[in-house]
């Protein structure tokens, strides 16, 4: 308990002073831009989405604005911010927000996880950043200031949202102010200074009291995750060919003309199945084109 407690305190003031100027940490900042906030966040980083969430939200500030549009225009509007799929469950929360809770976020993190593409993650964090309510939040940041700072350990063992969350729950400090800010503040520390490859310990606030620096860096001997295939000439690539191609028009763009993005027919013709199958794209009598 006492480790906790100086944990959270210093992290506490040390975000106080450092916190980098986000627009979802503003004052007034709504729920609703938290929550596309979050979505444009996984696995983007925060020079990417910053641009691209201020032109979302002065073009959809509500749920209701981004429901009342086809979900096509959700996925032309999302661009190079990576797994289009999350444009489509955006535009489908939204359709649900309007539906279930009369065009309003909702509070609990029940509400929340029935959204479509809300998870654990995000549940909580719109929960405690937008609504200031007392919830552990665990991102990939997080799991890797606890596993050193805390286990000592060089790097997380597997996501398991049951361990985590209790291991984040156990830091968690009990008033909901101080909760909301030691969220931000632990996942701040591991997206500034304690990242992956190169931690900054000189420049940590806790490092007098990190377990992994104390013990001198044991290497990890965990099982460590697949390491992703390369983007260039996947199928990831065609799909993305094939939407950039599809963005660029109102209309639908002729077969012949996907055909031409890449030389390879079989792969081609897998990267189109896998779009129509997943609904980012849909097939019309003139070719292809987005939902």
């Amino acid at each position: 308990m006492q480790h906790a407690t100086v944990l959270s305190d210093t992290l506490i003031a040390w975000f106080a002073e450092n916190a980098r100027d986000l627009p979802w940490r503003r004052p007034g900042f709504s729920a609703w831009g938290t929550l596309v906030s979050e979505f444009m966040l996984q696995q983007t980083p925060v020079v990417r989405v910053v641009p691209r969430l201020e032109e979302w939200l002065d073009r959809w500030p509500t749920p209701a604005a981004l429901a009342a549009e086809p979900a096509g225009e959700a996925v032309r509007a999302w661009q190079s911010l990576g797994y289009p799929r999350r444009a489509l469950w955006l535009h489908a929360a939204a359709v649900a927000i309007v539906e279930r809770h009369a065009g309003v976020v909702p509070r609990g993190v029940d509400d929340l996880l029935a959204l479509p593409g809300v998870g654990d993650y995000t549940a909580r964090a719109v929960a405690a950043f937008a609504y200031g309510d007392r919830h552990p939040v665990v991102d990939t940041n997080i799991r890797r200031v606890i596993a050193r700072a805390v286990e000592g350990q060089g790097e997380p063992g597997p996501p398991s949202a049951r361990i985590d969350l209790v291991a984040m729950e156990a830091l968690l400090p009990h008033e909901p102010v101080a909760a909301r800010a030691f969220n931000g503040a632990i996942m701040e520390l591991g997206a500034v200074v304690c990242t992956a490859r190169a931690p900054r310990c000189d420049a940590c606030p806790i490092a007098r009291a990190c377990l992994w620096r104390t013990a001198g860096y044991p290497p990890f001997e965990g099982r460590r995750k697949a390491v992703q295939k390369k983007y260039e000439g996947s199928d990831r690539q065609v799909r993305g060919l094939v939407l950039r191609a599809l963005r660029g028009t109102s209309g639908a763009v002729p077969a012949s003309d996907v055909a031409a993005l890449w030389a390879d027919d079989d792969q081609r013709a897998r990267a189109v199945a896998g779009l129509l199958a997943d609904g980012l794209v849909v097939e019309t009598g003139a070719g292809y084109a987005l939902p």
